[in-house]
């Protein structure tokens, strides 16, 4: 594992006197299986970390526990301001929704339904109909809001979900494999919008992803989770360690390639 110091936000640790996210010795067992084996992950404010590892690594399993939907030993906090909580308000942004493609369930339903307590099938009134076409038009799917679920595209469904899980105003956001299924114009509009939300709100962001090369000009800090955390650190440093290319294998991504990451949180 690399060091604190060779770490990319090193420079952000005063910050977590503040606002940091942290998971200590978190451990899930399952059916009598360890999935996941004393994992300690910090995160601070304006962060984001990408979580990388084989199928069956437990990675989709730690987000499951940090929203609370599986039991887990250990412990997790969250400093917001100074004052500490037992957990953070969290967005989270699932790998997929399945929909039939002929639902009737339209993009401003969806929304509605997350944001308001007013049955969907009374109706939308005109004031929530602009509320929601305000919501989307920061994640630009504005022009979605009369589309049905189950014809939007991966990238298009992604941002809907986006906007929905900031309605929280979370400060923490889980995305769980948001290149699945989305091309590659749509994967960067979708991660530029997390990296604008990242600087215009300071909030935590963990993702969750198969992406090894393509997501490291996009996050501070790479994870390798193979049940416990193998590496982390830079990007460019951990998809060059050794243990990961044991698991991966050689071949995959040329690392000449991969672009500089600068350490300012305003990426």
């Amino acid at each position: 594992m690399l060091s604190q110091n060779d770490q990319p936000n090193a420079t952000l640790e005063p910050s977590c006197r503040h606002c940091c996210i942290k998971i200590q010795d978190l451990t899930v067992c399952l059916s009598g299986h360890t999935i996941l084996d004393g994992i300690n992950l910090h995160v601070h404010c304006g962060e984001v970390v990408a979580i990388v590892g084989p199928n069956g690594a437990g990675k989709s399993t730690l987000l499951r526990a940090i929203l609370g939907e599986v039991p887990y030993q250990g412990t997790m906090s969250s400093l917001m301001g100074g004052v500490e909580r037992r957990r953070p308000r969290i967005g989270y942004v699932p790998q997929k929704l399945h929909f039939e493609i002929d639902s009737p369930v339209s993009v401003a339903d969806l929304v509605v339904a997350a944001v308001s307590q007013r049955p969907v099938w009374w109706g939308i009134s005109t004031k929530s109909f602009e509320k929601v076409k305000r919501i989307l038009s920061v994640f630009a799917a504005d022009d979605l809001i009369t589309r049905r679920i189950g014809e939007l595209s991966g990238g298009e469904l992604q941002r809907v979900l986006l906007a929905i899980a900031m309605t929280a105003k979370p400060e923490l956001l889980l995305l769980d494999e948001p290149g699945s299924g989305v091309d590659a114009k749509g994967l960067g509009l979708f991660y530029q919008l997390v990296r604008d939300l990242r600087k215009q709100h300071d909030i935590s962001v963990i993702l969750v992803t198969h992406d090894l090369s393509g997501i490291s000009e996009y996050v501070d800090r790479l994870v390798l989770l193979n049940h416990a955390i193998v590496a982390e650190g830079n990007p460019k440093d951990v998809l060059s360690n050794e243990k990961l290319i044991q698991i991966f294998g050689p071949g995959l991504w040329n690392i000449s390639s991969l672009p500089t990451i600068s350490n300012e949180r305003s990426l």
